[in-house]
C-alpha cells in the first residue's frame, strides 16, 4: 500500500509509521488521519507485527492539526464539527488500543494533535531538543483527545492547557511522566527501534493480554468516557459563535494564522493598558 503523507516500513518484527509531511511540520490533515487508520489496520492485521514505531521525518514530530486545512474544510454545523473531531479522537486512540506495543519517538516539535498523538502511544522516547505543548486555546481552537489529565495532576495540566503552553522542555516531560527517555539529538530513532525490538521479544500474547489489562484499568477509571466528554467540549467550542472568535476566524482566514495571533496578542495589549 503507498501512501500520500506516510510512510509505512516493516523492520523484522517492529512496523515503522513515519509522518511524512516535513515541509509543514507533519500537521495533521485528513488524508494523514485516514493513512493513520489504514496503516493500522494493516498492522493489526499483521501476524508477524509485534511493535509499532511511530516518528516524523524533517524537523519535526508533528506541529498538529494543520489549521489551513481545516479553514478549507469550512465545517460550520454541529453534525460536520461532530464527524471530524470524534474520527480525530479514534484515530489518535487507535494507538492506545492497538493490540500491540506503540512506541511514539519525538524530536523537534509535539504540539496539539502531535503532542495527543504521542501520549496516545504506550511509550515515548524524546530527544533533548524536544520541546512539548497544547497551544489550542491560543487559537480559539479546542483539544481532542484530552489525555493529559491521565499522566499528571490538574495543576499541571491547567497550567498547560490553560495557557497554551508549547514550550514544555524535554526534561520537564520526563519528570511529570509524559516520556519515558530523553536522549541525545539525533538517537531518538535508534532508541525508539531498540525499544521496540525489545518489547517484540516477549511473547506476543502475553504482551497483547497485558496491555490490555493495563488499558481496562483506565477503563474501569472512566478513560473513553472522559475523552469521550472532551470531544463533546470541543465540538462545543468550535461551534461557539462570539464576535471575538467570528473577527479571529476572518483574520485567520483572510491573511493566515500568524496576523490573527498578532491581532490577539495586540487586543490584548490594549485591554492591559486600558486598565492600568
Amino acid at each position: 500500500m503507498t501512501f500520500e503523507t506516510i510512510q509505512l516500513e516493516q523492520h523484522g518484527a517492529v512496523a515503522k509509521i513515519t509522518l511524512n509531511r516535513p515541509s509543514k511540520l507533519n500537521a495533521i490533515n485528513a488524508t494523514m488521519l485516514k493513512e493513520l487508520d489504514q496503516a493500522l489496520d494493516q498492522i493489526e492485521d499483521g501476524e508477524n507485527t509485534h511493535a509499532v514505531v511511530l516518528s516524523g521525518n524533517g524537523r519535526a514530530f508533528c506541529a498538529g492539526f494543520d489549521l489551513q486545512a481545516g479553514i478549507e474544510a469550512n465545517r460550520s454545523s454541529e453534525t460536520e464539527w461532530r464527524a471530524a473531531i470524534e474520527f480525530d479522537l479514534d484515530v489518535i486512540m487507535r494507538f492506545w488500543h492497538l493490540s500491540k506495543p506503540t512506541v511514539a519517538v519525538v524530536h523537534g516539535y509535539a504540539l496539539a494533535g502531535g503532542f495527543e498523538l504521542a501520549l496516545a502511544c504506550d511509550m515515548t522516547v524524546c530527544e533533548s531538543g524536544s520541546l512539548f505543548g497544547e497551544p489550542e486555546l491560543r487559537f480559539g481552537s479546542s483539544i481532542v483527545a484530552l489525555l493529559l489529565p491521565w499522566y499528571t495532576n490538574p495543576k499541571r495540566t491547567k497550567k498547560m492547557l490553560l495557557s497554551g503552553q508549547d514550550r514544555m522542555p524535554a526534561n520537564e516531560a520526563l519528570e511529570i511522566g509524559i516520556v519515558n527517555e530523553v536522549v541525545a539529538e539525533g538517537m531518538g530513532l535508534d532508541r525508539g527501534m531498540a525499544l521496540a525490538r525489545e518489547v517484540a521479544l516477549m511473547d506476543p500474547d502475553s504482551v497483547r493480554m497485558t496491555k490490555q489489562a493495563i488499558n481496562q484499568t483506565y477503563e474501569i477509571m472512566g478513560l473513553s468516557r472522559a475523552l469521550r466528554m472532551g470531544a463533546d467540549t470541543s465540538i462545543k467550542i468550535e461551534t461557539l459563535e462570539t464576535p471575538l472568535r467570528e473577527q479571529f476566524n476572518k483574520i485567520l482566514r483572510s491573511e493566515g494564522l500568524k496576523s490573527a495571533l498578532a491581532w490577539r496578542e495586540n487586543r490584548l495589549s490594549q485591554n492591559d493598558r486600558s486598565s492600568t
